[in-house]
C-alpha cells in the first residue's frame, strides 16, 4: 500500500484517445480495448480521478461524446428517453425534463457549476455511483431504468438494479450505457428533489432526497421516496410508502413519515458532517419535501431563466470520422480564430495542451473543476479546461481570455478595469470568459443570473462585489453600443 496521498500520486496518463463517429464504432471498440479503456463522456470525474492516480491499468480513453444524436431527449410517449451524452445543462434546459421529470432537471441544476454542468453527463454521475450523486436519488424515485448495449445485444436494467454497491453498477467491460429511461410524470402526479450542501454551488451534498407522490384529491395513493449520502447507497424507505398511500399529507401523517425516513438512514461521519447531522437533515428535508408536494407547490422555486453559459457561437461536435490520438499524434484546434496543430495531446487536460501551445492566460489552480480560473469557450460552450482530454479538442474551436480582445479591450475587460474587479488577477481569466459567455445569454442578467452564472468561479481575494459590478456595467455597456 502506497504511503503517499492521493494528491502525491502520480497521475494515470494513457497513451490513447479514441473518439467513435458511431455507436456501432464504439460497441466494437469497447469490445476489442474491454478493460483496458475507461469509457468518458464529460470525463469531468474520471480526469480527476487519473490526476490522482486512479485507473492505473487504462491505455485508452474511449469518448462517445462525439457520436452525433448522442445528446439527445426523446419523448416517447410514457417514458423520455436521455441518451447517454445527454449533459446536466442538456437536461435543465429541456422542456420536457421541467414538465414531465421536474426532479431530476432540480437536481441537474444542483450538480457543480455552469462549467462543469456543459460538461457533465447524467449517465456519466450515475455510473460513478456514488450515493452523494444528485441524479441518482432523482432516478430511483421516478422509477428510472437504464439502457444498456453491447455487441451481443440490448438489454433494460431498473435503476435500483443497476446500481450495484458502493460505486460499482451492473455494467460489463464490453457494454456502454446509451440511455435512461424516465417514466413521464402524469397529471396527478408530483415530484421533487431538495439537497443539503455546504455551500450553494459546487457542493457534494451532504444529505439528498427525491419524492415523487401520486393524488387522488388531497389522498396519496403512491409515494416514493430516495435518499442519497446517508447509507452506501441511495436507498428507497419502503415503510414510508406503507404508512403514507391511502393517507393525506397532514402535519401529523408528515411527521410520521419524517421519522420513518430518519431511522431508514444509515449515515457516517466524514469531513462534510457527522452522522447525528444528516440524521436531521433527513428529518427536516422530508418534511419539508412532503410539506411541499401536499401543497402543490413543488416547482415554485425553479428559476425563470436559469444560466447555462452557452453562447451563440456554440456548435455541434460530433465528427464524420473516428478521431484516434497516439502519443505521436497531433491535434488540431481552431485557437481563437488561429488554427493550431501539436502534439503532446495523450493522457493531458485540454489546459495542459493550452498552455503548452502558449495559452498561458488559462490558469491551474485546482486541476479538480473547483476554482473555475481555467474557463474556456469550447465550442461556443463556457467550460472547465481542467476536466477535458485534449483529444476532445480535436476539430474543434477554443476560445480563452487571450482571444476576447484585438487591439481593444472587451466590454467585459473594460468592466473588470474600471470597477476595480482584478486583485491578485490569478483568478480573472476565468471570470472574465464566464462572464463573455453570460453577456452572450443574457442582453442584461439580474443579479441572481450574474451570482449564479459566476457561481463556478473562485476568487481567493474575495473581490465578488466588484465583479459582480463589472458584469453589471459591461451589460449597460453592450447596451449603449448596440
Amino acid at each position: 500500500m502506497s504511503l503517499l496521498h492521493h494528491v502525491q500520486q502520480p497521475p494515470t496518463r494513457p497513451a490513447h484517445y479514441l473518439a467513435p463517429a458511431t455507436l456501432d464504432d464504439a460497441l466494437r471498440a469497447r469490445a476489442d480495448l474491454g478493460a483496458q479503456a475507461k469509457v468518458v463522456a464529460g470525463a469531468t470525474d474520471v480526469m480527476v480521478e487519473l490526476g490522482s492516480g486512479a485507473h492505473s491499468g487504462i491505455e485508452t480513453l474511449l469518448d462517445v461524446s462525439r457520436i452525433p444524436d448522442f445528446d439527445t431527449i426523446s419523448d416517447q410517449g410514457d417514458t423520455l428517453r436521455l441518451d447517454a451524452g445527454v449533459t446536466h445543462h442538456d437536461v435543465v434546459a429541456s422542456e420536457l425534463c421541467r414538465r414531465f421529470a421536474l426532479p431530476l432537471a432540480q437536481a441537474c441544476l444542483e450538480v457543480g457549476s455552469p462549467q462543469l454542468r456543459n460538461r457533465a453527463t447524467v449517465v456519466g454521475n450515475l455510473v460513478t455511483a456514488s450515493p452523494a450523486n444528485d441524479t441518482i436519488v432523482a432516478l430511483f424515485a421516478l422509477g428510472a431504468s437504464i439502457e444498456v448495449a453491447s455487441l451481443k445485444g440490448t438489454r433494460t436494467v431498473p435503476v435500483i438494479d443497476f446500481v450495484t454497491g458502493f460505486r460499482t453498477v451492473d455494467v460489463a467491460d464490453d457494454e456502454l450505457v446509451t440511455a435512461i429511461l424516465v417514466p413521464k410524470l402524469a397529471a396527478d402526479q408530483r415530484g421533487i428533489f431538495v439537497k443539503a450542501g455546504l455551500r450553494r454551488a459546487q457542493a457534494i451534498s451532504v444529505a439528498n432526497l427525491a419524492a415523487v407522490a401520486t393524488f387522488d384529491g388531497d389522498t396519496v395513493t403512491k409515494i416514493d421516496l430516495a435518499l442519497g449520502s446517508v447509507a452506501p447507497t441511495v436507498i428507497m424507505v419502503p415503510k414510508l410508502r406503507d404508512a403514507v398511500v391511502g393517507k393525506e399529507l397532514d402535519a401529523a401523517m408528515i411527521d410520521a413519515a419524517s421519522a420513518l425516513a430518519t431511522d431508514a438512514a444509515t449515515p457516517i461521519d466524514d469531513m462534510r458532517a457527522t452522522a447525528d447531522y444528516r440524521s436531521s437533515l433527513v428529518a427536516t428535508m422530508t418534511r419539508r419535501a412532503l410539506t411541499v408536494l401536499a401543497a402543490n407547490r413543488h416547482d415554485e422555486r425553479w428559476p425563470a431563466h436559469p444560466p447555462l453559459l452557452r453562447t451563440s457561437a456554440r456548435m455541434p461536435a460530433t465528427i464524420a470520422d473516428p478521431v484516434a490520438v497516439g502519443p505521436d499524434d497531433e491535434i488540431t484546434v481552431t485557437v481563437n480564430g488561429t488554427t493550431v496543430t501539436a502534439g503532446g495531446a495523450t493522457g493531458v487536460t485540454l489546459l495542459d495542451w493550452l498552455r503548452a501551445v502558449g495559452m498561458l492566460g488559462v490558469k491551474e489552480g485546482c486541476a479538480e473543476g473547483e476554482c473555475g480560473a481555467c474557463t474556456v469557450h469550447l465550442n461556443g460552450d463556457a467550460v472547465m479546461a481542467c476536466l477535458i482530454p485534449a483529444g476532445r479538442a480535436h476539430g474543434c474551436s477554443v476560445v480563452t481570455v487571450e482571444g476576447m480582445s484585438d487591439d481593444t479591450l472587451d466590454p467585459v475587460q473594460e468592466g473588470f478595469v474600471d470597477t476595480g474587479a482584478v486583485q491578485c488577477g490569478f483568478c480573472t481569466p476565468g471570470f472574465v470568459m464566464s462572464s463573455a459567455a453570460l453577456l452572450d445569454e443574457f442582453d442584461h442578467p439580474t443579479t441572481d443570473q450574474i451570482h449564479a452564472g459566476l457561481a463556478g468561479n473562485l476568487c481567493r481575494c474575495t473581490g465578488y462585489r466588484s465583479i459582480v459590478d463589472a458584469v453589471e456595467q459591461a451589460a449597460t455597456r453592450q447596451e449603449v453600443s448596440s
